[in-house]
């Protein structure tokens, strides 16, 4: 009888957790889109084009998820984020999903009730200055006035830095990114300082003469940026992972927006499983078996999503090439 009733508890249990775990996939299924939290504007990342359309790596997650649970990559709202709404929002249920260029800490991977899915941008923090200041070292910028947002990793990694090696700064703390350039290019600051892809996407996109800024060559920090879903939605966790992993995986498969279709009569064994003709890796996760044929074939693999998005602003693939290339872009096996 206590074994009969400790089954029947254990049982319960599972199916309330299951029922809880399909809370975000059900509610975005039924609502027929996904409301994905972004970055209010950085280039390359997530940012409104001329037409107003959203563009960038982070946004290609979004549209990414969208794609595998409609068969649609269009079917995306988003939500433009500071770096301190952005955890709140998520919590809250305000998005189903943030893609906001955010790094992963044990941190916020534990206290906040929220879980990182896996890594699209491998960064590191660093510091541009003014080229007429002549700086060739960050640790030449003792005294110096920084230019830093507030709620990131950034500005914990400012501290550690300059406390580490014992020289003194003088923090400006803005919030909203647009006021920290004005306040960085019109001679406010000495410095700006957050992640090195963040650098190089403003210099490139947002300074009045690209040409005078310099990134200086240290990198002071790990920042791996990925997205973000709240704890306890394993099922909504599974399709956010997945379908990042899949766009990864397409690299390394050969597999891109142009030949995905064509590569659907493959004999190789992984691209039959990728593309959906044998196996059942859809309908594991409630999914279209053409899952990640439509992400591919919609929004495209990693190295298309960079070279739309990163290449023209000046970015090299460096660390975030494929595995197979000497890089940490690595997809668990689609099998």
């Amino acid at each position: 009888m206590k074994s009969l009733l400790a089954a029947a508890t254990i049982c319960s249990v599972l199916a309330a957790g299951h029922a809880h775990s399909q809370s975000t996939a059900e509610a975005v299924a039924k609502k027929g889109f996904v409301q994905c939290g972004v970055n209010t504007g950085l280039a390359g990342f997530s940012q409104p084009d001329s037409q107003g359309v959203w563009k960038g790596i982070d946004v290609d997650v979004c549209r990414a998820v969208a794609a595998a649970m409609f068969g649609d990559a269009s079917k995306v709202r988003y939500t433009p984020l500071t770096s301190q709404q952005r955890f709140t929002a998520l919590q809250s249920g305000e998005v189903d999903l943030l893609a906001r260029n955010t790094t992963w800490t044990i941190t916020r991977d534990t206290s906040l009730g929220l879980n990182f899915v896996g890594v699209n941008y491998y960064d590191g923090q660093g510091f541009m200055v003014p080229k007429k200041l002549k700086v060739k070292s960050a640790k030449q910028l003792n005294g110096a006035t920084i230019c830093v947002q507030p709620g990131t990793t950034t500005e914990l990694n400012l501290a550690d830095y300059f406390r580490a090696n014992r020289m003194k700064f003088k923090p400006v703390v803005i919030e909203k990114l647009e006021e920290v350039l004005n306040a960085y290019f019109s001679g406010r600051c000495d410095v700006f300082t957050t992640d090195i892809s963040g650098l190089v996407a403003v210099r490139a996109s947002r300074a009045p003469k690209p040409d005078d800024h310099v990134i200086l060559p240290e990198v002071i920090s790990k920042e791996p940026l990925g997205p973000v879903v709240r704890h306890g939605d394993d099922r909504w966790f599974d399709i956010v992972k997945w379908s990042l992993f899949a766009m990864i995986e397409a690299e390394e498969l050969g597999l891109d927006s142009k030949n995905v279709d064509q590569q659907a009569g493959s004999q190789n064994p992984s691209i039959q499983r990728f593309v959906g003709t044998t196996g059942d890796i859809g309908k594991m996760m409630g999914l279209d078996n053409r899952w990640a044929v439509n992400i591919v074939k919609q929004v495209g693999n990693y190295g298309e999503s960079f070279d739309a998005n990163l290449k023209p602003l000046g970015f090299e693939r460096g660390i975030n090439k494929l595995w197979t290339q000497g890089g940490l872009m690595y997809a668990p096996p689609v099998r």
